[in-house]
């Protein structure tokens, strides 16, 4: 198994957490305590661990390194559609410092080029 972690700044950090974890949690399980703003989700061979801290939401994701850069991009991906008001930025680092993936609203140029 391998770790990468992601720290995305937002006003609202637990809005997007909970909103994140309940919508992924319905397939395979996952669960939002809103008493301490941290939930987890079930990612096949992977599980995401979300915390709130201070104006971050704190996204932990350990899965098989095969899968990584997959779930990475799943779960950034939701992020970003969620946050787009919010232009939210979901840049992931791996547990040995290299960069992950990272995943961006679509510009209105790339949204145009596919309508």
């Amino acid at each position: 198994m391998s770790d990468t972690h992601a720290l995305v700044p937002t006003q609202r950090p637990a809005r997007y957490g909970k909103q994140l974890v309940n919508h992924l949690g319905r397939k395979q399980g996952g669960e939002w305590d809103e008493s301490s703003n941290t939930g987890w989700v079930v990612l096949g061979d992977g599980r995401l661990e979300a915390s709130v801290a201070n104006e971050f939401l704190d996204l932990q994701l350990t899965a098989p390194e095969a899968d990584l850069a997959r779930l990475e991009d799943v779960v950034g991906r939701h992020l970003v559609r969620f946050g787009a008001r919010d232009e939210l930025v979901c840049a992931w680092t791996r547990a040995d410092g290299s960069e992950g993936t990272t995943q961006t609203a679509p510009s209105e140029s790339d949204e145009s080029a596919h309508a």
